[in-house]
């Protein structure tokens, strides 16, 4: 229900599939399809998924075929330790490591999907890392930082390894969105915190969590099934550019991205398009200002104030169909 309540709060993020995974000791149970997440998940798919720890995902395609439904995330490999996959964001080297997967790492990729891509990188450099002895933290994170050397893009990842734990690691620009926070949960100690790692703050404080703080360029986060929360940065050179898009378009007002308020981003744009258009035409040109839904409203009324000139509605968008930009 909790990943069900976190993922409504992300719908804007994709509407095109939605998924959830949930683990109850080492066995994963998983629930995906194409739609949106109210009519992905009735009450007999819920009832599905038990277990104490898990992961979901909205898709927003950019990668592969939007319409397969064998695309929808989370992706799944069982060896090693079987491990569970939901990745924003865009592989660019995706075709090079596809052909390094079947050539030298022996691995079969079946879809266009880049996140099964790099769902394969990761279990192998894993199986790398671990050998023949448990499981570590050291281990995880000795092999999120292979992955760091081998993919090239933008990935912000959550990973389910089953009897294991939580895994959650940022690309090393820190390009796509993540942060994590806690609540108190029912147990006590560490067993009674709750940890959540998500693409936005909304859904932290939508679900009654605290934001600790973001997930940094390069980090990777390993939550042990006791609850402890082990973090390292496992990238060179990391350095954080995030995408601007997210601040432009992506991201909900109301969400805090690496400490940068996504609606005081809007407002600071439409400030400085203002700057832009005084030092380029008289604003006794200019009769109104009008946005394009829905982002833009901000920007356009802080463009408007500035320049003097009335904010008017100049568009009026139908707010009973699906997202039609995407089309």
């Amino acid at each position: 229900q909790l990943i069900y309540d976190a993922l409504l709060l992300l719908q804007h993020r994709g509407q095109d599939a939605a998924g959830i995974v949930t683990m109850q000791g080492t066995k994963c149970f998983m629930h995906k399809a194409r739609g949106m997440v109210r009519d992905v998940f009735r009450t007999r798919n819920m009832r599905a998924l038990p277990g104490t720890v898990g992961l979901g995902q909205v898709r927003y395609p950019t990668a592969g075929n939007a319409w397969s439904e064998e695309e929808a995330q989370p992706f799944y490999v069982n060896a090693p330790f079987g491990i569970v996959l939901v990745h924003n964001g865009n592989l660019t080297n995706a075709h090079l490591l596809r052909q390094e997967l079947i050539d030298v790492d022996r691995r079969h990729i079946n879809t266009d999907s880049d996140t099964e891509v790099l769902i394969n990188v990761l279990a192998h450099e894993l199986g790398r890392a671990a050998r023949d002895a448990p499981l570590a933290p050291d281990d995880v994170f000795r092999a999120v930082g292979a992955v760091h050397k081998r993919v090239k893009g933008s990935y912000a990842v959550v990973a389910l390894i089953a009897g294991h734990g939580l895994l959650a690691f940022r690309d090393p620009y820190g390009i796509r969105p993540l942060c994590f926070g806690e609540a108190e949960g029912e147990g006590e100690g560490a067993e009674g915190r709750e940890v959540m790692i998500a693409s936005e703050t909304v859904a932290l404080e939508g679900t009654g969590h605290r934001v600790t703080r973001d997930v940094a360029p390069g980090e990777a986060i390993f939550v042990d099934l006791d609850g402890r929360v082990h973090a390292r940065q496992c990238a060179d050179a990391p350095s954080l550019n995030p995408c601007i898009f997210e601040y432009v378009y992506l991201a909900r007002p109301d969400s805090v991205m690496d400490g940068v308020s996504v609606y005081q981003a809007r407002l600071n744009l439409g400030e400085t398009l203002a700057q832009r258009v005084i030092s380029t035409m008289p604003p006794s040109e200019i009769d109104v200002v009008i946005p394009i839904p829905e982002s833009s409203r901000p920007s356009a009324m802080q463009l408007a104030q500035k320049i003097g000139k009335p904010y008017r509605e100049g568009f009026v968008k139908n707010r009973y169909v699906g997202r039609t930009f995407i089309m």
